[in-house]
């Protein structure tokens, strides 16, 4: 009667592990697997014999033997249960996504936790992971931080030319006003503008116009540094922020970049459109109250420009 009670516990529990849908693993203090549920099974396509008794880091390479063990050394040590979620580390194992055609995850995300088994004498000799497919959770979470993320770079630019709108370059430009106020450094300011752009919008049309943009604002990506902060400010007119950065410098940018301009040739319709533009520009003064009086100074520089004939660079006084 006794083996037969025996028998019917050991089918019980092993109907229990085969059926619940979490990975049961149950590791001794050298991490050799004593216990590798249905689950694991499914997912892995080993079984349970031929694992049972051999280190789980023999058949996951993908796991980190240094970070596992000191993850794991809590609940030896302590007798306290460990969690890992899935935002610090995707996954333990490496399991292919359980829904290859609708999920666009390329693994199955997992919430880890490991539970400390104590023996009779209170003694900590194994532990028990339990491993949590969150694949739909992490997914789902993942593309709305992804959507937040383009709403984020939506809301901050323009969308005909790729740089910035007004409204964020004029946060940025009020930072570096700050920022350069405060640690005392040189840094400059660049606005520009297409020359007579109402007369290519009048001759050709406004889509063409909007190809003239374009194109200016691609060659001021490709002229200035990673670290200077380009936008639209409206209609033709553009400013370019240079941080740390002297008024000689930014001579030689701007002359560089008024040379690029006027060799440019737009293609539109099999019409080619050339156009000019002038340059102001103001560096930092300590004088400057606020943000505004550096901007109207590279504005008054880019004014004397178009007065002078346009097609020029400008250096405020």
């Amino acid at each position: 009667m006794a083996v037969d009670n025996s028998l019917a516990e050991m089918h019980w529990k092993h109907d229990l592990l085969g059926s619940i849908e979490v990975g049961i693993v149950v590791l001794d203090k050298e991490f050799n697997v004593q216990v590798w549920n249905q689950f694991m099974e499914n997912h892995s396509s080993i079984v349970p014999s031929i694992i049972q008794g051999k280190s789980v880091f023999e058949f996951f390479p993908e796991i980190d033997k240094e970070w596992f063990t000191r993850k794991a050394a809590p609940a030896f040590s302590l007798k306290s249960p460990v969690f890992v979620i899935w935002e610090q580390r995707p996954f333990l194992f490496r399991f292919d996504s359980n829904r290859p055609i609708t999920s666009k995850a390329e693994f199955m995300y997992q919430n880890i936790t490991i539970f400390p088994l104590a023996s009779l004498s209170g003694d900590v000799d194994q532990v028990c992971l339990v491993i949590y497919d969150v694949t739909d959770e992490a997914i789902s979470r993942l593309v709305m931080q992804s959507l937040n993320t383009q709403l984020k770079e939506i809301s901050r630019v323009d969308g005909l030319t790729g740089l910035y709108n007004r409204r964020y370059w004029n946060e940025q430009f009020d930072m570096e006003f700050k920022r350069t106020k405060r640690s005392d450094t040189e840094s400059s300011l660049i606005m520009l503008d297409i020359d007579h752009f109402k007369k290519v919008n009048d001759t050709y049309g406004h889509p063409a116009g909007d190809e003239v943009i374009k194109a200016l604002a691609g060659i001021i990506q490709k002229t200035i540094r990673e670290t200077d902060v380009a936008g639209r400010y409206g209609g033709e007119e553009f400013a370019i922020i240079l941080p740390n950065t002297p008024v000689a410098n930014v001579e030689f940018v701007s002359e560089r970049l008024r040379r690029l301009v006027e060799k440019c040739v737009v293609d539109y319709a099999g019409i080619n459109i050339s156009f000019t533009i002038s340059i102001g520009i103001a560096g930092f003064q300590k004088s400057y109250k606020d943000s505004a009086q550096w901007l109207e100074s590279a504005d008054k520089a880019l004014y004397q420009a178009k007065a002078a004939g346009r097609n020029r660079v400008i250096l405020s006084e």
